[in-house]
């Protein structure tokens, strides 16, 4: 089986080395261009590009993966079947149908629950206590396919949406193997998505990450959870956006129900900091501010980068 493997960032690199593992023929990688990263902007290929090159297999970076001159690119490649694991374009059906025996996908979802670019984020902001991993037919209509098989897997206590791709990506690595095996055989079983039953999840930015001091303080655990490391949760504190992270709810802090949203209940170099919310307080073990790297919320303090009255907004 010739494969054509369509990914970008790290969350695909497992899928990828599981079919070199495997001893599947990858004809090619399709992954996005490099890209200005980090705080000095420096270029930098793709966590798929550098896995891709590490195994000797041609890559292709196109801006976008459309155009006569890229469909005969792939075309001569010859590949029976293309895999896409977290590429970050859609697909049009002229490129899907290139393969003879079509295009499948790894998605971070137990679909049709949260199709769309960010599953593993809104998982854990929605309070799921599980998800997993589905390997489905490609169509026109995003993450509509059929599915061939399913890996449902709990979400920890405490999980962030980095940690949980982590496990995720091992997850779907398996899965693939085990869906290439089944349409191998002949043996897969496509089962069509029950539309109705879908639900979404849109791409997360800057302003969906955005902390919104009024809504409970479980909501903002799930949320701060679900937005780390990025974009992650941030908010504005005398007119600075600090990014905050490791959330946990604290409930002695807020005992008589009175906190002011966003108002910093505690600052202290040993108790850490604790936020009002719109129901309970916050606690908040890790900071980033402008500027600065990622910090123990205590060094922050330390440092008096926040006191106890002043409030994010």
């Amino acid at each position: 089986m010739r494969i054509l493997f369509w990914g970008t960032p790290d969350f695909a690199v497992p899928s990828l080395r599981a079919l070199d593992d495997e001893g599947f023929e990858v004809v090619g990688v399709v992954t996005q261009p490099d890209r200005p990263t980090g705080r000095g902007r420096r270029v930098t290929a793709s966590s798929v590009k550098q896995a891709a090159l590490s195994m000797g297999y041609p890559v292709l970076t196109p801006e976008r993966p459309r155009g006569e001159e890229f469909l005969a690119h792939i075309g001569d490649l010859t590949p029976d079947l293309s895999v896409v694991v977290a590429y970050g374009h859609i697909l049009r059906p002229e490129v899907l149908a290139i393969p003879p025996m079509g295009s499948i996908n790894v998605h971070a979802s137990l679909l049709p629950e949260l199709r769309g670019a960010a599953p593993i984020n809104w998982a854990i902001v929605r309070g799921h206590e599980y998800t997993g991993v589905s390997v489905m037919r490609m169509v026109e209509a995003m993450d509509a396919g059929p599915v061939l098989l399913q890996i449902r897997e709990p979400i920890l206590p405490g999980e962030t949406a980095s940690e949980l791709s982590v496990r995720l990506s091992e997850l779907g690595a398996e899965a693939l193997v085990e869906g290439l095996a089944l349409l191998a055989g002949g043996l897969a079983n496509e089962v069509p998505q029950d539309d109705a039953a879908a639900t979404f999840a849109p791409k997360i930015g800057r302003d969906t990450a955005r902390i919104d001091w009024d809504r409970s303080a479980l909501e903002l655990e799930r949320h701060v959870r679900g937005m780390d490391a990025v974009p992650g949760a941030w908010s504005e504190l005398d007119g600075h956006s600090v990014k905050l992270f490791r959330p946990r709810v604290e409930v002695s802090a807020s005992a008589d129900g009175s906190v002011v949203p966003g108002l910093v209940l505690i600052a202290d170099p040993r108790l850490g900091l604790v936020v009002g919310t719109g129901e309970g307080a916050l606690a908040l073990d890790e900071v980033q501010p402008p500027g600065r790297r990622r910090m123990p919320a205590t060094d922050w303090i330390r440092g008096r980068g926040v006191e106890a009255g002043r409030r994010f907004v």
